[in-house]
């Protein structure tokens, strides 16, 4: 697989001389990720040579526009099922304890979508071909768009663009993968034990090579005198980082042990340039 300027187009696929792969650069890393399974897909059935626009974008397996092409619906549906499996969304929204109703929701759709690897819209669409929402679900999620969503999460902070993803993590998503861009942003709503003395360590969060571009507390339940308020901080990564992330809830005068952490697995160097895929870069290098 190669990444290319594409103009007009979001991928193709070859088979002669030997079958390969060609990806846009000139996209978000979830239409890469998508356009590469469409065009894994057509290698894997065997296909024809195709070369695909915009158009997979909108012809997806649910959709009630019909399609001529038999071969483009296999390829989509392969992309589908290789992306995001019916196993992995309940998967996630076990973890994330939400309930199937709590899909219909916007902003749960689209923290589902970042997790998943995939577009907004892809995500609706597919939470319908896995009837797990309706098709009228679906028109009302599309009516809500990812940049309103990113302005509540953000509040009173404004990016210089909205094109960049904003993830929501809490202690839910301890020990999980997060797999985005290096122009994110992360909303980190961690609940605080101040009142027994124990505070989240966000230096450890400016080592790993975030910036804070905000932070705050509020009560986590206004009725009840000393109980544990909810910390909210907004960073951004200051580099393309790729590692392991600790961020620990500990007193300050006792830093062990602490009372609970948040780590992550990050891989923010998305997306994808031109050249060979930073997976296959890696290969190589590890096997040089």
């Amino acid at each position: 697989m190669l990444l290319r300027p594409l103009r007009g187009l979001l991928g193709a696929f070859l088979n002669e001389p030997i079958p390969g792969i060609l990806v846009t650069t000139e996209r978000s890393m979830s239409i890469q990720r998508f356009t590469a399974a469409h065009e894994l897909g057509h290698f894997s059935l065997d296909h024809q040579p195709s070369l695909d626009d915009e158009s997979i974008l909108r012809r997806m397996p649910s959709s009630p526009e019909p399609t001529a092409d038999f071969q483009e619906t296999e390829a989509d549906s392969f992309a589908i099922a290789f992306m995001m499996p019916k196993w992995l969304i309940l998967a996630h929204c076990t973890r994330q304890d939400w309930r199937v109703t709590d899909l219909r929701r916007p902003e749960v759709a689209y923290q589902l979508s970042l997790r998943m690897g995939a577009s907004y819209e892809a995500t609706c669409r597919t939470l319908v071909r896995y009837e797990l929402i309706t098709f009228a679900d679906m028109q009302g999620l599309r009516q809500t768009e990812p940049r309103l969503l990113k302005t509540k999460l953000l509040v009173d902070f404004h990016p210089a663009d909205y094109r960049r993803d904003v993830w929501l993590l809490t202690e839910r998503d301890e020990g999980t993968r997060i797999d985005g861009s290096r122009n994110d942003l992360f909303v980190l709503r961690l609940t605080e034990h101040s009142n027994g003395g124990y505070v989240w360590n966000f230096d450890q969060l400016v080592a790993s090579g975030f910036a804070i571009v905000k932070d705050e507390r509020v009560a986590a339940d206004t009725d009840v005198i000393g109980s544990p308020v909810v910390r909210q901080v907004t960073a951004a990564p200051e580099l393309a980082a790729r590692g392991h992330l600790l961020i620990e809830e500990f007193r300050p005068w006792q830093p062990s042990p602490s009372l609970t952490q948040l780590t992550l697995d990050i891989d923010l160097t998305g997306p994808e340039e031109e050249g060979l895929s930073r997976a296959e870069r890696r290969r190589l290098l590890e096997a040089a």
